[in-house]
C-alpha cells in the first residue's frame, strides 16, 4: 500500500483523528507545565515581589488542565456525536472550563488581598487585621462561586433572572436583619483603614470615657478606663463619635496650669518665680518653651496660665498636679497673696 493512501486512510479515520488530537494537546499541556515549572518560575524568582511567584506556582497545574480540556473538546468533534450526546458533553467541558477559571481567579484574588492587604495593615497592631482579611478572602470566594454558579446555570440552560430577583430579595431580607452587625463590621473596617485609632492609644469619647484602646475588632472596640474597667463599645456608634486621641499626631501633651495672685503684685516676679519652678520639671520637651502668661484683671485677682509642653502624654496628669504643688508652695515662700473670691461691702454711716 502505498505511503499516500496509508495516511489518508489514518485521516479518514475518526477515531484515529481523535485520539491524535487528544495526545497532540496532551503534550502541548506538558510542554506548558515544563515551561511554568523551569522557565518562567525562574524568571518571577528575580523580581523584588512574592506575587508573581505564587501566582505561576498555584495556577501552573490549572492552566495545563485548562489546555488538556481544550485538546478534549477538540477531539471530540471528529467523532461526529449524535446531536444530544455532543450537546450534553459540551455543556460538561464548558462548565468545568468556568470551574478551572474561577479557581484561577480565587488563586489570583487571594494573592492580592494577602500580598497588598498585609502591606495596609502591617502599621496597625490591632488583631482586626486577620480578620479583615480573612473575611475580604471568605467574600471573594463567596462571590467568585455565584457568578460561575450563574454562568453554569446559563450554561445548561436555566433561566437565571427570576433567581436572580429572588436572591436580591433574600439579600434584603437579610440585610434588614443583620444591619448592626454590618454597620459594626464596616465601622471596624474604617476605623482600622483611617488609623485615627490604634491599639496602645490614649483616647477620650464624649464626656465621660477616658483610657487606653487594648483592643479593636470586627463588632467593637475595648478600652481600659482609668478605673482599669474595660468599656466595650460597638465600631458602628465609635465611628460616628467625635473622638480625642492624645496620642496623635505624636506623644507630645501640653498641659495649661491656671493660677490667680493678688492685686498689687508685681506681674513680672510672678512670671519669673513660676517659670524657675516650670524649669525644674525634668520631662519638659525642648522643643516648645514652657510659657506664663498674664490673661485678666478679674473682680478678685489677677489671672495666670502657665503652657507647659512635656515629652509624653502619660505624664500630663502627674506633672500637672507636681506643678500645682511647686507653683502654690513658690509663691507663698516669696509672701505672694493667693487670693479667694470675695465682696467689699461699704456702710455709710450717715444712713440709718
Amino acid at each position: 500500500m502505498p505511503l499516500n493512501a496509508l495516511a489518508q486512510g489514518i485521516l479518514s479515520n475518526k477515531y484515529v483523528v481523535a485520539l491524535t488530537t487528544l495526545v497532540l494537546f496532551f503534550v502541548i499541556a506538558k510542554l506548558a507545565y515544563m515551561i511554568f515549572k523551569k522557565y518562567l518560575i525562574k524568571l518571577t524568582e528575580k523580581t523584588k515581589t512574592t506575587f508573581d511567584d505564587k501566582l505561576l506556582k498555584q495556577s501552573e497545574a490549572p492552566v495545563a488542565l485548562l489546555i488538556l480540556l481544550f485538546g478534549t473538546k477538540l477531539a471530540i468533534v471528529p467523532l461526529q456525536l449524535a446531536g444530544a450526546i455532543a450537546a450534553g458533553l459540551q455543556k460538561v467541558f464548558s462548565s468545568i472550563t468556568v470551574i478551572i477559571i474561577s479557581y484561577i481567579s480565587v488563586i489570583f484574588l487571594d494573592l492580592v488581598i494577602e500580598h497588598w492587604g498585609k502591606r495596609l495593615t502591617a502599621a496597625t497592631d490591632s488583631k482586626a487585621d486577620d480578620q479583615i482579611l480573612s473575611l475580604g478572602h471568605k467574600a471573594t470566594r463567596f462571590i467568585t462561586v455565584i457568578v460561575a454558579g450563574m454562568f453554569i446555570l446559563q450554561i445548561w440552560g436555566v433561566e437565571v433572572g427570576p433567581l436572580l430577583a429572588s436572591i436580591g430579595v433574600v439579600g434584603v431580607a437579610i440585610a434588614f436583619g443583620l444591619q448592626k452587625t454590618l454597620g459594626n463590621i464596616f465601622g471596624g473596617i474604617s476605623i482600622i483603614a483611617d488609623r485615627s485609632v490604634r491599639v496602645g492609644d490614649v483616647i477620650k469619647i464624649g464626656t465621660d470615657t477616658y483610657g487606653e484602646v487594648i483592643d479593636i475588632g470586627l463588632r467593637a472596640t475595648r478600652i481600659r478606663t482609668w478605673d482599669n474597667e474595660v468599656k466595650i463599645i460597638p465600631n458602628g456608634e465609635l465611628a460616628n463619635e467625635v473622638i480625642l486621641n492624645y496620642v496623635l499626631p505624636n506623644p507630645k501633651a501640653r498641659i495649661i496650669i491656671p493660677f490667680s495672685v493678688a492685686y498689687g503684685v508685681n506681674i513680672n516676679k510672678v512670671k519669673k518665680i513660676v517659670m524657675e519652678e516650670i524649669k525644674k520639671i525634668k520631662n519638659l520637651d525642648k522643643e516648645n518653651e514652657p510659657k506664663v502668661m498674664f490673661l485678666e484683671m478679674a473682680d478678685s485677682s489677677l489671672n495666670f496660665k502657665a503652657y507647659v509642653w512635656l515629652t509624653s502624654y502619660k505624664d500630663r496628669f502627674s506633672t500637672k498636679e507636681l506643678l500645682n504643688c511647686k507653683i502654690y508652695n513658690a509663691l507663698n515662700k516669696n509672701k505672694i497673696e493667693i487670693p479667694y473670691p470675695q465682696v467689699d461691702v461699704h456702710l455709710d454711716p450717715k444712713k440709718k
